[in-house]
């Protein structure tokens, strides 16, 4: 059973993850970044938070929604409070990914979409790989998303997936080669300009510029 319609994040997860090997597209820690903005996306979408001066985010709503990603983005943020100056988004996206990356596996494990397969690297030390499971829910993704860039992005769901795929550098994965530079250049546009995915984008930039000695 699919269950629910698929989450934003969820449905960045699937596009990260080759159904085949079960190995991301991109850099782990920057997926985990852009699964948190997307969380967000779909709370601001709820009516569950808003954001102002900047990128502070409040919590306006508090009752749940009744998923497990999204209410534990919800309870990780801080309590509604009067006077309360929120959290920074980038900062919460950065100590969250993590958290809302592993709900989001297991929601896709128990929709059928995932298997998770235990590995060793070297005969020690252990990893997961998470293959396409027996309800195929990668490839309908995967081909909305391919739809959606040939008609670039006519709505909203689309950009914001477009501008997380770009915030987390999935693109040159899903839309790979030369002819695909202009769209790409576009995708990194939408990325600014959403709020959530600027999050994640801020947050992979900081990772970027501190292993480049703040280059």
């Amino acid at each position: 059973m699919t269950g629910n319609p698929l989450t934003l994040p969820e449905e960045l997860l699937l596009l990260a993850l080759d159904p085949v090997r079960g190995r991301l597209l991109n850099n782990p820690t920057y997926l985990r970044y852009g699964l948190a903005g997307a969380a967000l996306a779909d709370l601001e979408a709820a009516g569950r938070i808003a954001v102002d001066r900047g990128d502070r985010i409040t919590v306006t709503n508090p009752l749940p929604l009744d998923d497990p990603v999204l209410d534990h983005a919800l309870t990780a943020l801080p309590a509604p409070a009067k006077g309360g100056d929120g959290v920074k988004a980038h900062r919460w996206v950065r100590g969250s990914g993590r958290s809302v990356q592993e709900l989001c596996l297991r929601r896709l494990e128990e929709r059928g979409a995932l298997r998770r397969e235990h590995h060793r690297a070297l005969g020690l030390f252990p990893y997961d790989r998470f293959p396409a499971g027996p309800v195929d829910l990668a490839a309908p993704a995967r081909a909305r998303f391919t739809a959606a860039a040939d008609a670039r992005f006519p709505d909203r769901r689309g950009r914001l997936l477009a501008a997380y795929v770009s915030a987390t550098g999935l693109d040159t994965g899903l839309l790979p080669g030369g002819a695909h530079r202009p769209l790409r250049r576009d995708l990194r546009r939408l990325a600014k300009e959403e709020w959530t995915a600027y999050a994640a984008f801020r947050a992979v930039q900081h990772d970027k510029s501190a292993a480049g000695g703040g280059a």
